[in-house]
């Protein structure tokens, strides 16, 4: 067995099942799931529509690659939502599509890592738990920093000493964020950019909330954006990650890209063909469908906004909170200890929320998840407004 799969922790959702089991629920009211970033909304008919339409494909071997119409159709998303270059973009060399960006960014470290050095991956604090599992099998040291947003910038970049950075073979960087729905300001992206290139690191930008914002003005920029922010039109040592699921309410399709450095895509699909991950070419034409139209995409974001408005108005009656710039996530301060707190609100009022603490890793024995709930809106605006009333109530009982 690989020795490095003792590393691995516990998932966050088997720590709350481990942490539920410690209590009792029998408040007889309905349960409210809010734990898990899963949408509740229906798939869009047309995408549903356009699988069962090419159903007979399934009697064939889909290539790796994904099909021309898929990554063209992608190179145009991509042009038109981050104004980037329209000839930067080429689907033949810059695309490849993936089975849901959970197992493409597992990979991609298993991919890039040269297990034969002192290799570390920097990752953000709190993070997507993928990123530090993939970090450990990889044979790499996961490095944990705290990429929030200070001013406009992200401070910490500059607290990195040169002897890390000269270890450092893999940054990931989750914007928008999960948990804290920060963007990562485009200036910081163009620093990261700056440093990968001075110390020979690859970046792989997880940017699966990048569809659900709050400002139709100003959508969250990405690492893309940044390489030609800094004059890079051939997105070196850039990659970028995206899902159909959050965005368009289709995690079962299991459906994304990856998108950048031609020559890591050409590794990276390399390491796919042996790996065998190909994505069936029924769900390539319904997630073509679905990356041309964004009419549902906007719809989306109208919906999740009612669910914030809903829950912020409820829950800013008890605790100072604001809205994050993006995603569907609340990073909720709690008055007491975040497991107490969850295991109280679910032993008292059934809503299932997430410890913050579960979603990162002590540094200097601080825990920057410590003392903060992951409320996931994912639930109808009504149920989300249900949930954030128990929510008060409980916060009510314990102060």
């Amino acid at each position: 067995m690989d020795p490095n799969l003792n590393k691995l922790q516990p998932y966050p959702f088997e720590k709350l099942r481990e942490l539920f089991s410690k209590g009792t629920q029998d408040s007889g009211l309905e349960n409210i799931n809010l734990s898990i970033g899963e949408p509740k909304s229906p798939t869009p008919s047309f995408i549903k529509e356009a699988m069962a339409n090419n159903l007979d494909y399934l009697a064939n071997y889909p290539k790796t690659k994904g099909e021309l119409s898929l990554r063209s159709t992608i190179a145009d998303w991509l042009v038109n939502r981050f104004s980037l270059p329209q000839d930067s973009i080429n689907p033949e060399q810059h695309i490849l599509p993936v089975n849901g960006t959970r197992e493409a960014l597992f990979a991609i470290a298993q991919t890039v890592i040269d297990r034969n050095s002192n290799a570390k991956v920097l990752l953000p604090n709190p993070f997507y738990q993928i990123y530090e599992g993939a970090a450990y099998l990889a044979g790499a040291e996961p490095v944990y920093l705290d990429f929030s947003v200070v001013d406009g910038e992200v401070p910490c970049i500059d607290t990195v000493s040169e002897q890390t950075w000269v270890q450092i073979q893999l940054v990931y960087i989750c914007t928008p964020s999960n948990p804290t729905g920060d963007i990562m300001p485009l200036a910081s992206m163009q620093k990261l950019l700056t440093l990968a290139h001075q110390y020979d690191f690859i970046i792989a930008s997880d940017e699966c909330y990048s569809e659900i914002y709050t400002d139709e003005k100003n959508p969250p920029q990405g690492l893309l954006q940044a390489a030609v922010a800094n004059g890079d039109t051939g997105y070196q040592r850039s990659l970028a990650f995206y899902s159909l699921s959050k965005r368009s309410n289709s995690p079962g399709l299991r459906s994304g890209f990856v998108a950048g450095d031609a020559s890591i895509i050409f590794q990276f699909l390399k390491y796919r063909t042996y790996h065998g991950c190909a994505m069936p070419i029924s769900a390539q034409l319904a997630s073509a469908a679905a990356w041309a139209d964004e009419t549902h995409v906007q719809a989306n974001r109208t919906r999740y906004q009612q669910s914030f408005n809903f829950a912020i108005e409820e829950i800013a009656k008890e605790i100072v909170i604001e809205q994050p710039q993006a995603g569907f996530y609340l990073w909720l301060p709690t008055p007491i200890d975040d497991e107490q707190f969850a295991l109280g609100l679910y032993s008292q009022q059934n809503v299932t929320v997430l410890p913050g603490k579960y979603l990162a890793r002590s540094v200097n024995n601080q825990n920057p998840g410590a003392d903060r709930v992951r409320i996931a809106l994912v639930a109808t605006p009504e149920e989300c407004q249900t949930a954030a009333q128990r929510i008060t109530t409980y916060i009510k009982s314990i102060r």
